[in-house]
């Protein structure tokens, strides 16, 4: 029941509630994560083929020794050398799948590609390279120029190994070194290694009956085909207008790439079975007299800033301003009205009635936009809006006003049905299309198996795979006992925003100062006690007993396991894994981690022995 002093809000609470639990019932699947299959083996060419790269270059197999290997050239991985260069770790060698830097930047070309968070605080290192994005939301054309940037600023061409992938690291005890060995036949010693894969690395394929059926043409939207379709990342796909086209999946992706297929293609079908949260993106011109009054340190004010209002913080100005904050002005508004404090169950309950506001603005501009009212009342998402990421796009929803685009609705069969030589069936209906283009997302939450693509081997022959058989152990999100000197950039057991690369640049920064402690300090190695792994992992279960309750009750997605949230922590916990109080939260608390300088729970090895203490005690 709806708490008492929950203002009147003119619609049923309850009766919201009942229907997202009704929406969210018929689309859980039992086969939850299984229902995706891995970009590999016979469909390997949908993840390992590069369309943006001639051959692979032939060189000689690198060999040696560094100090520091980075896996990953993404952002990740780049502020991660740029930090360490800057703390004066120079030896750095970095691996990367692509045949540039850029990571996500650099795979993802399809027609519309754009980031969804404000560029201002999504472009990294804006201050130190001296740029500043052309428009609040930057394409990825830019954003792709801007990781060059990064790259030539910090020299960082001249430590990478291109269209290299990583397939195994093992820890060698003796040396109190990892043997980094890759694809093209390297094999390199590292003192450290920083693994920055991010979590959008690896497509994966929804698991059809049939998939390998299709005799048409497909291709997955991470590797976008323009000879196919004609035209670039700006559209123009001129080569479609004779062809049927296929598109299955309706995340954020998807919204930004459908606009652009359905102007140009013969026709356009879209497969969805769980709608997005579409708001206005709104996207405008950078102002040259707002950059002229930007003083040091204002990249890191508006990203904390952002991170404390979409995060419920208390918040003087709203320096973003925009879809992603807009939503929290509700709850401002829902909290002044209740009478300004209240029990936790009161303040939980405003949180949900806000957000309930905030979505039924989102389903009214479906209607507002959508002509056709039964395509419309397709397209409404029934959820919290953040139980799912939300999108934002001035054309995806007009979309479907034209005549060439058809959407298929696939919920009450769970998807899919099969896949034939001719087409898609759905529904019991067969679709017969041209070309297939798999929106379907990265491998995020399949599993460390799957998404992290290589094997990690620490002490004891113990593997990662095995270190988490029964779910994330970490210590701070960043490392594991067993496995010394090895450093996760990325998300999982610590702090997360919408805004990701804010979480990699505090993590970039706390790596290189343990880093360079370790060396300081004359240790060969670190790694956390298992007391301290052990502590932190429960604390981020405790933290996120409501953050469970919440995945409980969403639609299924990779935020909630595909609806099979893990309450007993053995896998399968989605954002559950997180720190419940937010970034900001968590970089306060590695920020006070460092500035007590005692490295407290972590363990150094070969590190010459602590000094004793003063003696105060009285004389025996």
């Amino acid at each position: 029941m709806t708490h008492p002093a929950i203002p009147d809000v003119g619609f049923d609470v309850d009766a919201l509630r009942q229907k997202y639990a009704y929406e969210r019932d018929r689309r859980v699947r039992q086969d939850g994560q299984a229902q995706y299959v891995e970009a590999a083996g016979r469909f390997a060419h949908y993840g390992e083929d590069d369309p943006w790269a001639d051959t692979a270059t032939a060189r000689d197999p690198v060999t040696g020794e560094v100090e520091v290997v980075i896996v990953g050239g993404g952002f990740g991985g780049m502020m991660a050398a740029a930090r360490l260069r800057e703390a004066g770790v120079a030896d750095v060698r970095i691996v990367e799948a692509g045949a540039d830097f850029g990571g996500t930047w650099y795979w993802n070309r399809y027609p519309g590609a754009q980031c969804d968070v404000e560029s201002y605080i999504y472009l990294p290192l804006l201050e130190e390279t001296g740029y500043i994005p052309q428009e609040k939301y930057a394409y990825a054309p830019e954003i792709h120029a801007h990781s060059q940037r990064i790259a030539r600023h910090f020299g960082l061409y001249d430590v990478a190994l291109f269209q290299t992938r990583v397939h195994d690291m093992r820890w060698d005890s003796g040396s109190s070194r990892w043997l980094v060995r890759t694809d093209r036949g390297d094999a390199i010693k590292a003192r450290f290694v920083i693994t920055a894969t991010g979590p959008a690395n690896r497509p994966k394929l929804p698991g059809i009956p049939g998939l390998d059926s299709f005799a048409g043409h497909a291709f997955h939207t991470a590797r976008w085909d323009y000879e196919y379709t004609g035209g670039d990342s700006h559209g123009g796909l001129a080569k479609l207008a004779d062809k049927r086209v296929a598109i299955i999946g309706t995340g954020a992706t998807a919204i930004q790439v459908t606009p652009h297929v359905g102007r140009d293609a013969k026709h356009l079908y879209v497969f969805q079975r769980t709608p997005s949260s579409v708001d206005i993106r709104g996207n405008k011109p950078t102002d040259p007299a707002w950059v002229e009054t930007l003083r040091p340190g204002w990249q890191r004010e508006r990203q904390d800033n952002f991170n404390a209002v979409i995060g419920g913080q208390p918040f003087d100005v709203d320096l973003v301003d925009d879809m992603w904050t807009n939503s929290r002005k509700y709850q401002s508004v829902l909290l002044t009205d209740a009478g300004g404090t209240g029990s936790l169950d009161e303040m939980l309950q405003l949180a949900e009635v806000a957000d309930m506001q905030k979505m039924n603005d989102i389903r009214a501009r479906v209607d507002a936009v959508v002509s056709d009212s039964t395509v419309a009342e397709l397209l409404k998402p029934w959820y919290q809006r953040y139980c799912k990421r939300p999108t934002f796009h001035d054309d995806y929803l007009t979309t479907f006003n034209r005549d060439n685009v058809t959407l298929v609705d696939t919920s009450t069969s769970h998807g899919v049905e099969r896949i034939t030589p001719s087409g898609l069936v759905a529904g019991g209906v067969e679709y017969q299309v041209d070309c297939i283009i798999f929106a379907t997302g990265f491998e995020i939450t399949t599993g460390v198996k799957r998404s992290l693509s290589m094997r990690i081997e620490g002490e004891s022959y113990e593997t990662l795979v095995d270190h988490w058989a029964n779910g994330p152990s970490t210590f701070h999100g960043h490392s594991m006992h067993g496995f010394p000197n090895w450093f996760f950039l990325g998300s999982g057991q610590n702090g997360l925003s919408a805004n990701y690369t804010s979480m990699l640049a505090e993590q970039a920064r706390h790596f290189a100062y343990i880093i360079t402690q370790v060396r300081d300090r004359g240790a060969l190695s670190v790694q956390p006690t298992a007391a301290a792994e052990a502590e932190w992992v429960q604390t981020i279960r405790t933290l996120g007993v409501m953050m469970v309750q919440m995945l409980e009750v969403c639609t299924p997605g990779y935020y909630n396991n595909e609806g099979h949230i893990d309450t007993a922590g053995g896998g399968g916990r989605g954002l559950a894994e997180i720190y419940a109080p937010g970034l900001n939260a968590f970089n306060a608390l590695l920020e006070d981690w460092r500035k007590e300088g005692n490295l407290a729970g972590l363990e150094l090895a070969g590190a010459p022995p602590p000094a004793a203490p003063p003696h105060t005690g009285a004389q025996s």
